[in-house]
């Protein structure tokens, strides 16, 4: 069974996905061969041996990593991480309880609802705009032309452009901001990890928060329960593994289009 991880640099759902591989074991268990592309050179379109592509042309993560099985594509980080939990054999990342189970599920849903549209509109407008905006119309449009969803085309217009009005930056910035405020609290009663054990809402939200550091600083001064844990999540072997695989020297700030903006409220 041929398994084949494309993913981009070490930020974002690459990186929760490249963490979540390696802190489960599932890279072992399923002879995982890892490899990088450029997702803002819209690499993910053009995937070779992928036969069965819908997960990856519908998917509402935007330019998430790609798990290719035997020609499908699996994509969305947080069910990446549940498969590689459920086939990597070691210390689960899904609380057996189904309350606490639910519990992470919202979590992760609330990151990938709220934070991660916003993070990536921050993002992209601050890192991607200028590549993607530097580029002739022809060779813009060839690069899209791959891509099935019109909404995430949509998405690469407007990062192209890199037009967003003061209310929707604002609003981004302040979901950020609600993001960290939110750790703050859950960890406001001495747990080490989010849910209290380590789980996937670990990976996920540390993944979409740590390139928020240097676009929205004033989210994180004075979350000092909220830095020693990002400093905790950093420190594990599983998300350090996940970093060296970086190919620029600044991976946290390597964004390509991502979810549509405000798809919650």
């Amino acid at each position: 069974m041929a398994t084949i991880l494309y993913h981009g640099e070490p930020n974002g759902p690459s990186l929760a996905v490249l963490a979540a591989m390696a802190e489960t074991g599932a890279d072992t268990a399923l002879d995982i061969a890892c490899h990088a592309i450029d997702l803002l050179g819209g690499k993910r379109h053009t995937l070779p041996g992928v036969t069965e592509p819908l997960a990856r042309d519908m998917g509402v993560e935007g330019e998430g990593p790609v798990l290719v099985i035997d020609g499908e594509a699996m994509t969305e980080s947080v069910f990446l991480a549940q498969f590689f939990d459920e086939v990597g054999g070691g210390t689960s990342l899904q609380p057996e309880d189904a309350y606490a189970h639910w519990e992470m599920m919202m979590w992760c849903r609330q990151i990938t609802e709220r934070l991660s549209p916003a993070a990536s509109l921050l993002g992209n407008l601050a890192t991607s705009h200028q590549r993607l905006e530097a580029l002739s119309e022809d060779a813009f449009a060839a690069q899209v032309e791959p891509i099935v969803s019109a909404d995430l085309k949509v998405r690469w217009d407007l990062v192209r452009d890199g037009e967003a009005d003061d209310a929707q930056l604002k609003d981004c910035e302040a979901k950020v901001m609600q993001a960290v405020e939110r750790c703050e609290k859950q960890l406001a009663d001495g747990r080490e990890w989010l849910m209290g054990a380590l789980t996937i809402a670990d990976f996920e939200t540390f993944a979409w928060l740590v390139g928020m550091e240097p676009i929205v600083p004033e989210a994180f001064k004075g979350k000092s329960e909220t830095q020693a844990w990002m400093k905790r999540v950093k420190a594990r072997p599983s998300v350090q593994a996940a970093l060296a695989r970086a190919t620029s020297e600044a991976p946290e700030r390597s964004w390509a289009p991502g979810p549509e903006i405000n798809r919650w409220g």
